[in-house]
């Protein structure tokens, strides 16, 4: 997985980005009718119902553009929300309020709604020994936003992107000329670059289950889109070998009972590629 570090720089490129492009050469509707001087208060107010994500980054992203606006906190990254609700108040200079209303709004929104998301599919697997996953199915340019919100609403990120984990899937099998020669040869290349990286093999049938077995240095299993009798006899088979995982199609319907199937994981591409914006105000405050 990658470093905090590497997370870090990965937000720091998001804020950076977002402001050029919606700043450019200025915010010139503030320009125009606000005094530079000019001093003012704002709330970021709930509309909606759900988990609040997005604090940390807001506090990120209000940094960015003017170290000097202050922040009062009233509610975490993770906290139950409601209509109504106060997440924080931010005052300082009201052109700098303004230049990052709109990324603030943009990011939480998403991420509310994917930690929202990610919370109702963690409370369906109470119980289990099962963990929810994300995917690589991201919004391109903010998927350590996206990742970030997972955490948030409970549930764990799968690798981040193709270079902190190594994901054997159909093509890479299919155009290596079969599953052992795709982990052999996978294994000699970690070898040879001194790599400290996991493999993960997808397995299309109970038949590519038992070659997967034969070979050895696979962290987990993929168990792609079986149904729940294949997916209770590919984790008979593996055993304590490696690690489960369970996806294909996967969603709040079915998720409880795969998870009772006993894999270790089921990840969702639904969690960051279906969700809908939460609804949330930056207000001026009088």
């Amino acid at each position: 997985m990658i470093t905090k570090a590497q997370f870090d720089k990965e937000i720091d490129l998001i804020i950076a980005n977002a402001i050029r492009e919606d700043i450019g050469d200025g915010d010139h509707s503030s320009l125009a009718c606000i005094p530079k001087s000019a001093e003012g208060k704002a709330k970021l107010l709930v509309k909606d119902e759900g988990i609040l994500a997005g604090v940390m980054f807001a506090k990120k992203v209000f940094n960015f553009v003017d170290p000097d606006l202050q922040i009062e906190q009233i509610l975490a990254d993770g906290a139950t929300i409601k209509n109504g609700d106060i997440a924080f108040y931010v005052s300082g200079n009201s052109q700098s309020i303004l230049k990052a209303e709109r990324l603030v709004l943009n990011a939480m929104q998403r991420m509310s709604a994917i930690a929202t998301k990610t919370n109702q599919f963690v409370k369906l697997l109470e119980g289990t020994n099962t963990k929810v996953l994300d995917t690589r199915k991201t919004t391109p340019g903010i998927r350590a936003l996206e990742k970030w919100a997972v955490k948030i609403g409970g549930g764990e990120n799968h690798r981040f992107a193709l270079y902190d984990m190594i994901m054997l899937k159909d093509n890479h099998i299919d155009f290596a000329g079969g599953i052992t020669k795709a982990i052999e040869k996978t294994k000699k290349y970690i070898a040879e670059h001194d790599l400290d990286l996991k493999i993960i093999v997808e397995a299309r049938d109970l038949n590519e289950i038992k070659e997967i077995l034969n070979s050895t240095g696979v962290y987990r299993i993929l168990i792609d889109n079986f149904n729940y009798a294949d997916t209770r006899e590919a984790v008979a088979l593996i055993g304590d070998q490696c690690l489960t995982e369970s996806s294909g199609g996967i969603n709040e319907t079915t998720i409880r009972k795969y998870a009772e199937c006993g894999v270790n994981y089921i990840s969702s591409g639904a969690l960051t590629h279906s969700v809908y914006n939460l609804d949330l105000s930056l207000k001026a405050v009088e």
